[in-house]
């Protein structure tokens, strides 16, 4: 048998046993080997130690209950970190956010297997994303807010819903009529988020110059200086445009942050702009684009 299989049928391993505690010794008994020559043949063909794979597969794994709504304590203790501020300092370091905010942005997921062989044939290709890194001075926004919760991914039905009910009531054609907007566009950004309660608002708004024409219905967000990682999801055809966005959260949660150099600064507000290049009666393919705050690991 290769070597590539042999550490293949530990990664295996490691995937059927996640909850569990796994040592170096176990997985070089599995696949043969001695513990020292393990050890070394593993770091070759996976990039990283052993047990760094051991503890990036359990955060992972973690992820697909996260996006289910399961707490944090629960899925810490179940796989092993013993304690929330544990796990929750090891998802941090490992993907440059912290847990609660894959709720927040990412869709529904299981973490895929992985095919050492595949790798190996698939170093270079596919769809890269890379994002412009600006920086962006303070700027305002009025609004309509909303609150809802991550809890059983209630948020992710809640927030198209207020979309649509802004659009049927006139609320957004109402922000163009009232405010003196800086320029087309409207922002979706989530505030006052409660790490405790798994509770935090979104606003739907315009960009402003001041609050001077704001209603007493609407709400005010200063949205402060920040530098950003933004990313333009994928131009496709309308019916594939609420897809895109799902997958390019997906990509820089999963993919973009924990290779990046950055973690995201959670001083400040992530949001997403839509501007005509949404709109399908003006463009045959549409897109929209995230902003998220970043600094430097």
């Amino acid at each position: 048998m290769d070597y590539i299989d042999l550490i293949q049928k530990t990664i295996d391993y490691i995937d059927d046993n996640i909850t569990k505690k796994i040592s170096v010794e176990e997985l070089a008994n599995i696949s043969g080997f001695s513990t020292y020559h393990y050890y070394r043949v593993f770091n070759s063909f996976v990039g990283m130690t052993v047990m760094e794979y051991v503890t990036r597969r359990k955060l992972q794994y973690s992820i697909f209950h996260l996006s289910k709504g399961e707490k944090i304590l629960d899925i810490a203790l179940n796989l092993g970190f013993g304690t929330h501020s544990g796990f929750t300092k090891a998802f941090r370091k490992a993907f440059g956010y912290p847990p609660n905010y894959y709720r927040m942005h990412a869709p529904e997921g299981f973490p895929n297997k992985i095919n050492l062989t595949k790798l190996k044939e698939n170093k270079v290709g596919g769809i890269v994303m890379e994002p412009k890194i600006i920086n962006r001075d303070a700027f305002k926004i009025v609004g309509y807010k909303f609150d809802t919760t991550l809890r059983n991914n209630t948020h992710s039905r809640d927030i198209p819903a207020f979309w649509d009910k802004c659009d049927i009531e006139g609320k957004e054609a109402k922000l163009y009529e009232t405010q003196k907007t800086v320029k087309h566009g409207e922002y979706g950004i989530c505030i006052n988020t409660n790490m405790n309660t798994d509770e935090f608002s979104y606003v739907l708004g315009v960009e402003v110059g001041d609050f001077s024409n704001a209603l007493d219905e609407m709400y005010k967000v200063e949205v402060p200086t920040a530098t950003y990682a933004v990313f333009m999801t994928p131009e496709v055809q309308e019916d594939d445009f609420v897809n895109s966005i799902k997958g390019t959260w997906t990509y820089i949660l999963e993919e973009w942050f924990p290779n990046s150099g950055y973690e995201i600064d959670d001083s400040k507000l992530d949001f997403e702009f839509y501007n005509e290049r949404c709109h399908p009666w003006e463009y045959n393919k549409v897109c929209m684009y995230i902003y998220i705050p970043i600094v430097k690991k």
